[in-house]
């Protein structure tokens, strides 16, 4: 039965061949042969755990959303490194194990970090939190980790910061000096993540990388490095997402997906998922895109909500 299959495959593709002709020194199909079968591309869709606690007092148990996140159909789940009950091998174990049995992957883990010092000392600091997190990623299987630049925290992260995105430098300091700090902390980070296989995504994560132009000057001279990605945060954008968002949709990793129902806990934004989906389909994109739904509703029932929109937007049909 192997032989006659095999034959039948080979008398098909003759007569397919026989539909074709030379153009010149290439071979070209003919109509009825050029009619190749589209292909739908759904990207994987991972859920926060930021979701389900937006720095509240109490943490939500991470167990919980890697529970919900199989229940409701993700395919991943990212975890947001503060929101970790603690950080032993027994606990970090655990959670890996939850999600292997639900058959959830584990993309991306969202730490928080600041380069944006005048002192050294508490840049190294940072330097040696990443390294600890990276130690993290590697125990749990975890092959991104979110980086940010941090900010000079010279305003209030009040509706007009999030709205305008101005925060003046320190006193007798300017954004380029903050834009080398952060390459310089990042190239240390590199160091220790290229030798662990972890890929580091800077994200524009308010502060300085809210300047996308700044973002870019330090993603680009550290982009030569094969552990250096980027995360993009459709939410994160000062003023008119969508032109911004088209400049550095080229060099995403991953995606960072926010939603706001019921109101957002710092702003509102309303997106335009398709319009996004659009733009990423068009810089090829094929990554994450992990939801992060920072609205008051309950995530119970915005969480779902939030899935049924993006798996609508990152459905491409391609040919």
């Amino acid at each position: 039965m192997k032989n006659l299959s095999t034959r039948r495959g080979w008398i098909k593709k003759s007569a397919l061949l026989g539909s074709a002709v030379i153009v010149g020194q290439n071979w070209e199909l003919l109509p009825e042969m050029a009619a190749a079968p589209k292909v739908t591309r759904r990207l994987p869709i991972s859920v926060s755990t930021y979701s389900y606690w937006h720095f509240q007092e109490q943490k939500y148990p991470i167990e919980k959303v890697i529970e919900d996140a199989a229940l409701i159909g993700f395919d991943g789940v990212e975890i947001l490194h503060r929101q970790m009950a603690d950080e032993s091998i027994t606990y970090q174990n655990k959670l890996k194990r939850m999600a292997l049995d639900r058959g959830l992957s584990l993309p991306l883990l969202s730490i928080h970090q600041s380069f944006v010092d005048p002192d050294p000392a508490r840049r190294k600091k940072d330097i040696e939190h990443t390294e600890k997190c990276i130690n993290i990623a590697v125990q749990m299987g975890i092959p991104c980790v979110r980086m940010n630049t941090g900010s000079w925290r010279t305003v209030k992260r009040d509706a007009a910061y999030y709205r305008d995105g101005i925060e003046p430098p320190l006193k007798g300091y300017t954004d380029q000096d903050a834009i080398n700090w952060c390459i310089e902390g990042m190239q240390e980070c590199l160091k220790i993540a290229e030798k662990a296989g972890v890929t580091l995504a800077i994200e524009n994560h308010w502060g300085l990388s809210s300047n996308i132009d700044h973002l870019l000057a330090i993603y680009k001279p550290l982009a030569s490095s094969p552990a250096m990605g980027m995360n993009v945060d459709t939410g994160n954008f000062v003023g008119e997402p969508y032109s911004q968002l088209e400049r550095i949709a080229p060099y995403a990793t991953i995606v960072q997906a926010k939603t706001y129902y019921g109101g957002g806990h710092y702003y509102d934004k309303d997106l335009d998922y398709n319009r996004i989906g659009k733009i990423l389909q068009k810089a090829n994109f094929k990554g994450y895109i992990s939801l992060e739904m920072e609205g008051k509703e309950d995530p119970r029932t915005a969480v779902p909500k939030s899935l049924e929109v993006l798996r609508k937007a990152f459905t491409y049909t391609e040919a």
